[in-house]
């Protein structure tokens, strides 16, 4: 390996990258990644993955059982946090309590012993570009969870990090401000032109932000891909279940996937010949969403294999519905295009 980055380098690479408690199964299980340079990727899967384990791993908050971490082709691995050139931003913020914000963005180079004038000009520049001089002064506790994460963003890239780190940092937010703040994210992100990393566990957030989403499950990852492909060709039946707005179906060739909106649902009446792709099934339930109706169906009928006891669910636009209502307890016929399923890995 070579120590300075080309320009196709990635920003991280993890090279058969594991963490392992004690004798246990692995918390990370000898992971390969390459994470693109001013991309901004999100680590995503349900508790207890590894993603989490992963993101510290690369901050340098945990020690790496064996395996590489590299970024911009320079080994990492062992070296302290402070030197590796990432920084995290933490789930909590973190923010000391008694200090201002101007003093919470500017701790850092006060501990590498920057003069307070020099350090207060490089925090005051910080705040302003996240629309926070105004309240320099403030206390943590004066300040809105929202304004609270933009100090907190400050903090972080005070210290130039080539790789900016968040730890699930919009989990502690209400809804709406989670999605305000996750475009402003998105935003900073292209304007810095840095990498960022994210975790979270919200199949929507990774879907909105990610440039590339890894989902990763029992410390492997599953999949890696852009929110449009991982989303419409999830590779195995747990990506699949785990992104949701998919059916794992069973077909005389495998499990296949199809979305929830590209199932038809018809009267019997309306029925064509038994196929893979025309089921006999039975309305279960039936939920108002607004802007379509949300059809839970179980499997009904000689075609239907007697191991495939889960629901169906299919999504229908309120327009469609309108025109063809169905009650609990109506027996229905569903149709997808040959086209709309693709094959599972188990």
């Amino acid at each position: 390996m070579t120590d300075s980055a080309t320009p196709s380098s990635p920003a991280i690479e993890l090279v058969a990258l594991t963490k392992r408690y004690g004798t246990g199964t692995p918390a990370v299980d000898s992971i390969n990644l390459r994470i693109e340079r001013g991309s901004y990727c999100c680590l995503l899967g349900p508790s207890g993955c590894g993603k989490s384990t992963t993101l510290r791993m690369i901050a340098g908050h945990e020690s790496a059982t064996s395996g590489d971490i590299l970024l911009e082709n320079r080994n990492i691995t062992d070296l302290p946090a402070a030197s590796r050139g990432t920084a995290m931003m933490f789930q909590s913020f973190a923010l000391f309590p008694h200090l201002s914000a101007l003093d919470n963005v500017a701790f850092s180079l006060k501990m590498k012993g920057v003069d307070k004038a020099q350090r207060h000009a490089r925090a005051a520049e910080l705040l302003e570009r996240v629309a926070m001089g105004h309240l320099a002064q403030r206390k943590p506790a004066e300040l809105s969870g929202g304004q609270q994460q933009r100090v907190a963003l400050a903090r972080a890239l005070i210290t130039q990090p080539r790789v900016l780190l968040l730890d699930e940092p919009l989990s502690a937010l209400d809804p709406f401000l989670r999605i305000q703040m996750r475009a402003e994210l998105r935003r900073w992100q292209k304007e810095l032109g840095l990498t960022f990393i994210h975790v979270t566990h919200s199949q929507e957030e990774a879907m909105a932000l990610a440039d590339t989403m890894v989902v990763m499950n029992h410390g492997l990852i599953e999949q890696v891909g852009s929110p449009h492909t991982v989303y419409n060709r999830p590779v195995s039946e747990f990506v699949a279940r785990f992104m949701g707005g998919h059916n794992v179906l069973e077909t005389p060739d495998g499990k296949v996937g199809v979305r929830t909106d590209q199932i038809a649902v018809l009267p019997l009446a309306q029925a064509g010949s038994e196929s893979a792709t025309n089921r006999r099934a039975v309305i279960t339930d039936v939920e108002y969403q607004g802007t379509y109706v949300l059809l839970g169906l179980q499997n009904a009928g000689a075609a239907i294999s007697a191991s495939t006891t889960a629901e169906i669910s299919v999504m229908v636009s309120e327009a469609a519905f309108a025109a063809q209502p169905f009650a609990l307890g109506d027996e229905v016929q569903l149709a997808w295009a040959a086209d709309a399923a693709h094959a599972l890995a188990a």
